[in-house]
């Protein structure tokens, strides 16, 4: 049988440059699940998306790391959907996504510095998560409890992780987690990870790190789902739901992930986009 293709692209770039490394398998339902936790620990990428275009006009998609199958992936959804464009030469298509049983409705156009990629979320959950502060999550990340400028939040677009707002831009790049105790503390409290961030205090922009070591990732270099999350956060405590965020710089891969978060009749929703660059994929 032959080999699927396999491409690995640079999604959620930031003016052209930077963006995070994601391999891209055009699967088509032929490997099984352990080929697939192969190809994903060889690959050298954060995230693997394998894309069955086999299924009618709905492509399939399914998200592995190195450590596990997950149930979704927003920087993978905005990697695969620049590739399914890429492939077809066209220049723009809308249509939908299938992932984990949940169907998202997609955009993907092309841009003079890429394609650019636009996906639904779906209703994001917002409990409270400021009790999150006394299970040591804080101190595994490294900081103080003056380091946090407000309450902390679980959101989750299907898999919940902790937003953590912290004083200023220096003091999140200055972090360094015990990745092994987040790692043991984010599955115990069934946690995909930690989103830190700091916003600007004059625009709708800011800077956010992602700490996942529990599935594998130590830091995500863009993780696009967190953004869509924390779009919704800042909708529901400051009712304006629109974020640019900025990940990667101090992994020299600066990446930009934007979100909409809009209220309705079902709950909190959001819309995330980024940009693949238009630079040819290559293999892993």
């Amino acid at each position: 049988m032959a080999s699927p293709p396999v491409a690995v692209v640079n999604a959620c770039t930031r003016h052209g440059q930077g963006g995070s490394p994601t391999t891209v398998v055009i699967d088509d339902n032929v490997l099984t699940d352990d080929e697939r936790h192969a190809i994903a620990r060889r690959a050298g990428t954060s995230h693997t998306a394998f894309v069955d275009t086999s299924t009618a006009d709905v492509p399939r998609v399914r998200f592995f790391t190195s450590a596990r199958e997950l149930t979704n992936c927003g920087h993978g959804i905005i990697a695969a959907q620049a590739v399914l464009l890429q492939r077809s030469g066209g220049t723009e298509h809308h249509g939908r996504q299938c992932s984990a049983g949940r169907t998202f409705a997609t955009t993907a156009i092309r841009r003079h510095d890429g394609i650019e990629v636009w996906f639904d979320q779906g209703v994001i959950a917002l409990p409270d998560g400021a009790h999150a502060t006394d299970h040591g999550i804080i101190a595994a990340l490294g900081l103080e409890r003056t380091d946090i400028a407000a309450d902390v939040r679980v959101a989750s677009p299907g898999t919940p992780r902790l937003l953590v707002p912290v004083r200023d831009r220096r003091t999140l790049l200055s972090i360094q987690p015990d990745h092994d105790r987040l790692a043991t503390e984010c599955r115990r409290l069934g946690y995909l990870g930690c989103f830190v961030y700091a916003l600007s205090p004059t625009t709708r922009t800011g800077t956010a790190r992602m700490f996942a070591p529990a599935i594998g990732v130590d830091e995500d270099i863009a993780n696009a789902n967190s953004v869509g999350c924390l779009a919704a956060h800042l909708l529901d405590t400051t009712g304006n739901g629109a974020i640019e965020i900025h990940q990667g710089d101090g992994l020299q891969s600066p990446s930009s992930v934007s979100a909409i978060a809009t209220h309705t009749a079902d709950g909190i929703v959001a819309r995330i986009g980024g940009v693949v660059g238009l630079s040819a994929p290559h293999a892993p």
